[in-house]
């Protein structure tokens, strides 16, 4: 049955590209507005957070402060996701230490590359070289996690037991 499974841990990584791809697909005028909606909230929730009375120029004023941070966040953030989705199959299949970052990191990196130059074809994107080197320190990060979750795993919950002799 495990390995009639095997395979179908691919599924979240394809999901994952397919929402990368759908978020870059988005015209730039509605994808700056989703990120703009987001920031905003943001700093709505700090402000309730902080219990700080902002006026709504203060909202505007922080907002447009931290609009071009969340963006880069959210290429981080899908990046680190999909390497992980990416890497903890691999990871299952038996790649491990820098061979599985090279493999991972190659496929994910490709993907990003792929990304950018899909957005040369969408209404108000351009693509970026500053969002791809954003994307990939996210691969970095998700692999390295992969990698640490499984040293972890195996040094605690699948080690071998020793035998009493």
């Amino acid at each position: 049955m495990r390995n009639f499974l095997k395979p179908f841990s691919f599924l979240p990584a394809i999901l994952m590209m397919y929402i990368i791809f759908h978020f870059s697909a988005e015209k730039g005028v509605d994808s700056s507005a989703l990120s703009y909606k987001v920031s905003n909230k943001i700093v709505m929730e700090a402000g309730e957070f902080l219990d700080i009375s902002l006026t709504d120029d203060q909202i505007q004023h922080y907002t447009g402060l931290i609009h071009g941070k969340v963006r880069k966040a959210a290429h981080f953030t899908e990046y680190a996701v999909l390497a992980v989705y990416v890497a903890f199959p691999l990871y299952v299949y038996g790649l491990r230490g820098l061979l599985l970052m090279i493999v991972a990191g190659s496929f994910c990196l490709a993907f990003a590359v792929s990304d950018e130059f899909h957005q040369t074809f969408v209404a108000g994107r351009t693509p970026s070289k500053k969002d791809v080197l954003i994307d990939g320190i996210g691969i970095l990060c998700g692999i390295i996690f992969v990698r640490i979750v499984g040293f972890t795993g195996r040094m605690t919950i699948f080690r071998k037991k020793k035998m009493k002799t």
